[in-house]
């Protein structure tokens, strides 16, 4: 890749950047993150001349909760894609204290022996407050590893609970990692980190327990696929055969081709000694398969465009509103008529958007 297109206006030490990061730069691939994870000066200039050669690595999200063996399996993939010759960046986030605001980032320790290859990128991110699994600026991330040329990116999330769900957002892959002990069936049936999945992975898939969980998986997918009563020849529409056992359905369906419609596979893994990882692999290729055909891979990245200039456009208005010493000068102002009942918060809110179209509309000054 040649040296990114930026602006006469670039300071040139972007530009120094800039020429280094086309150039193939591990280094200068680090500089980048770093200076748009911490939105440093410049880092709406780097991204605008990186969004044109973003889209086409595969995005991979590991997601699951705490225990898990997100990080051994992340490894594991690591591992295998550089086997088949490919390039790989790795993105663990870990979470930040409350109290102190540090964070251990210590995901990367269970890396090491994919930490040195000069095909694998690591970056570890603290979540810095930010609530969803992610951190702030992981989607930013992903695009300058994108845009440096790696074939795959691995996503992995903090140990997540059923609601943290960023991750759907920011990736083409979600792969949910469970283990035995993640509960009784009740779980399998619960909305949230459960349907987000497009593969699920039974982890330490040597344990007790760990084929009666496969088989609590496959029968919620059955049930809510509709695998036991779609296309079925029984009566009325019914499979009957299919419908006594609708886990065996929903695993027949996750094997099929059909290009309408996609059934997650229920994978077996043991994170300590990489069994069932070639097979993981070859579901996340079927998956991005069955997303290009589809057309769904094409319809998830708008989806991930349209919300990135919501988000973008969000930031930028709260950065000029409530860095504003004017606009925070007249927001005390009319506390008194709010305490008295004069008015309502709601006309103030009204009443300030419409006195700040201008500031609102004036020019980025990061």
């Amino acid at each position: 890749m040649s040296a990114l297109a930026l602006p006469e206006s670039a300071s040139s030490g972007l530009r120094a950047l800039s020429a280094d990061f086309g150039a193939g730069s591990k280094a200068a691939l680090a500089r980048a993150v770093s200076i748009v994870e911490n939105q440093r000066a410049g880092s709406d200039v780097l991204l605008a001349a990186m969004h044109r050669h973003i889209g086409r690595a595969h995005r991979i999200g590991m997601t699951g909760p705490p225990g898990a063996g997100k990080s051994t399996l992340t490894t594991w993939l690591a591992a295998e894609l550089r086997k088949a010759g490919l390039t790989v960046g790795i993105i663990a986030v870990d979470p930040t204290s409350p109290f102190t605001g540090g964070a251990l980032l210590g995901d990367r320790v269970r890396m090491d022996s994919v930490a040195l290859d000069p095909g694998v990128f690591i970056r570890s991110m603290a979540t810095r407050g930010s609530l969803g699994g992610l951190a702030a600026a992981t989607r930013e991330v992903c695009d300058v590893l994108d845009a440096f040329g790696i074939d795959r990116i691995l996503v992995e999330t903090v140990g997540v609970g059923q609601s943290e769900l960023d991750i759907a957002r920011t990736v083409d892959t979600s792969v949910v990692v469970l283990t035995p002990e993640s509960g009784d069936s009740i779980q399998t049936l619960k909305a949230g980190l459960m349907e987000i999945a497009d593969l699920f992975v039974v982890n330490k898939a040597d344990r007790p327990g760990a084929d009666r969980l496969r088989n609590d998986l496959e029968l919620m997918l059955g049930l809510r696929s509709g695998a036991v009563t779609g296309d079925a020849s029984g009566h009325h529409g019914v499979d009957f055969k299919a419908a006594m056992n609708p886990a065996k359905a929903a695993r027949a369906f996750a094997k099929g081709d059909d290009d309408a419609r996609w059934t997650p596979s229920v994978l077996r893994c043991v994170g300590t000694t990489g069994e069932g990882v070639p097979e993981l692999l070859g579901a996340l290729d079927r998956h991005f398969g069955y997303l290009e055909r589809s057309g769904a891979l094409v319809s998830r990245r708008r989806a991930r465009l349209r919300e990135r200039v919501v988000d973008v456009a969000e930031q930028r208005v709260r950065r000029r509103l409530w860095t504003d010493a004017a606009t925070a000068a007249w927001i005390n102002e009319r506390i008194p008529e709010l305490e008295s009942g004069v008015t309502t918060p709601y006309a103030v809110a009204d009443a300030l958007l419409a006195r700040s179209g201008e500031l609102l509309a004036g020019a980025n000054t990061r």
